[in-house]
This record gives C-alpha cells, structure tokens and sequence, in this order.
C-alpha cells in the first residue's frame, strides 16, 4: 500500500458496476468495515446498460451498504453531449468524458486523506506499479492483487453471491462500460454495431457533424495503413466482444492525467 491509512482515514471504493469493483469494494470492507468509515461511490453515465443500476442496487444488498451516485449536471452525464460540446471524442492524453462526467465528481466530493481503493486485478500489477510510481504521495489500496484475484474469479465471487453479472458481461464484453467506448478497437465496435444499432448511429451521427478530428479508429494494414477513419465506414470482419478495454474509472483519469503531465516536462 501505498502511504499510510490513518485512524481516521476514509476508505473509498469506486464502484464502476463492474464484478472487479464490486470484490475490492466487499474485500475493503471485511478489512477496515469495523474501524474506518468506508465510502462506496458511482459515477453514472446516461449511456450505460440499464441493467447497471440493477447490478448496483444487488451489490448494495450484498455489500451492506449504500453506494453514492455522483451524477454530473453540466452535460446530463451523457458521453455525446460531451463529445459535442468539447468537439472531440478522444486525445492524445484520453476521452473527455472520463475526466468531465467522472473525475470532476470525485474531485468535488473527496476529502483530504481518503484513501482510494483500485479495482486492479491480478492481471493488472503492472498498472498498479505504474499508479504508484506516478502517484507516490496518493494512498492506495489494491485487495484484489494483494489476494492474487483475477478478472474471472471476482465474477465467480459475484456469481456464487447470488448476483447475476452485468448484462454486457453476460452478452461477452468485458465490462460494463458504456455502450459503445472510444477506447475500443475495431473488433469491440462491429459488435457494439450489431448489439446496439441505435448507440452505435448516435455515435456516428457525433462524428458526421465533428468532422476528421473525431475519428479514432485506424487501417491497420493496406495502402491507407495509419490513417483515420469514421464508424461510419467500419469494414466488415472479426467481432470481438470480449476485447480488453481499460475499466473506465475516476482512476483512468488520473493516470492520462498523469501522463500528460510527464509528457509535458
């Protein structure tokens, strides 16, 4: 771990409606439940599944406790009004919507001296290394590396609790990230195109008024190799539901943040 966890410290979990978050969060508690006031927190986004706030409302049963929904107001916690307002969908530094739907809400609701609970799996150790590194003076706790917990067994733990997982789990994505993330490589979108059509033209619809500076995706080989180009013309081939994309946390934030600045220096 990371700093110390004060007597008097907060212990803060980011729920992000994912099997991960929701083990760390239930570990977290049976560690410091008796001694340290221990926060659940949830940043909604308007363009999640529905089905997150049911898997919510079953972990808060689960847990004991209740999770704080953050909800920004400035653009309705919704990714297209804020892809349309910033007039971009993705940097060289991150998405926009992670840095203004999530981590402007942690931002305001934080106390000095929470310690923050990472959702990193046993998969992840290098993440965490690198959060640390980048972050030497932030408190944290990673329950699920320190026990050795993989992606598959913290949904095997929701399983055996009695909680269905997420749909989009159950549809064979790997989280329960909004439909359809800019993160996500060509593979991930032919399924959101063939999952959920309507998201996906919404999201095209951004880019057709955008214009090049909102595309993401790139030909990977062929005389155009490296170039952009629109959802819209999205070739035909392999869908990938289960494409690993980052979870989408307020953390996520922080590290391009980070990144950012060290690339700046």
């Amino acid at each position: 771990m990371t700093g110390i966890v004060l007597p008097d410290s907060r212990i803060v979990v980011q729920f992000s409606c994912g099997a991960a978050s929701a083990v760390a969060g239930k570990l977290a508690l049976a560690q410091y439940g008796a001694t340290h006031d221990v926060q659940f927190i949830n940043a909604f986004l308007a363009n999640e599944h529905v089905d997150n706030r049911r898997f919510l409302a079953d972990c808060q049963i689960w847990l004991g406790r209740d999770i704080t929904v953050l909800a920004d107001e400035k653009y309705g916690a919704d990714i297209i009004q804020v892809f349309r307002r910033e007039r971009y969908m993705k940097g060289p530094h991150g998405a926009p919507c992670t840095k203004l739907l999530k981590r402007r809400q942690l931002d305001a609701w934080k106390q000095p001296g929470d310690v923050m609970v990472l959702g990193y799996t046993a998969e992840e150790a290098d993440r965490l290394d690198d959060f640390r590194d980048r972050n030497p003076d932030r408190p944290v706790i990673a329950p699920l590396i320190d026990l050795g917990l993989g992606k598959e067994d913290c949904k095997a733990m929701v399983i055996r609790a009695g909680i269905a997982l997420p749909i989009t789990y159950q549809m064979g994505y790997e989280n329960a990230n909004c439909i359809g993330c800019v993160k996500g490589g060509e593979g991930y979108w032919r399924a959101i195109r063939a999952d959920f059509p309507e998201q996906f033209e919404a999201l095209c619809q951004v880019q057709d008024d955008l214009g090049q500076g909102s595309w993401f995706l790139r030909y990977r080989s062929g005389p155009r190799k490296g170039e952009r180009f629109p959802l819209r013309d999205l070739p035909d081939g392999p869908i990938r539901r289960n494409e690993a994309i980052p979870a989408c946390s307020f953390f996520c934030e922080m590290a391009e943040a980070d990144i950012q600045q060290d690339q700046a220096i």
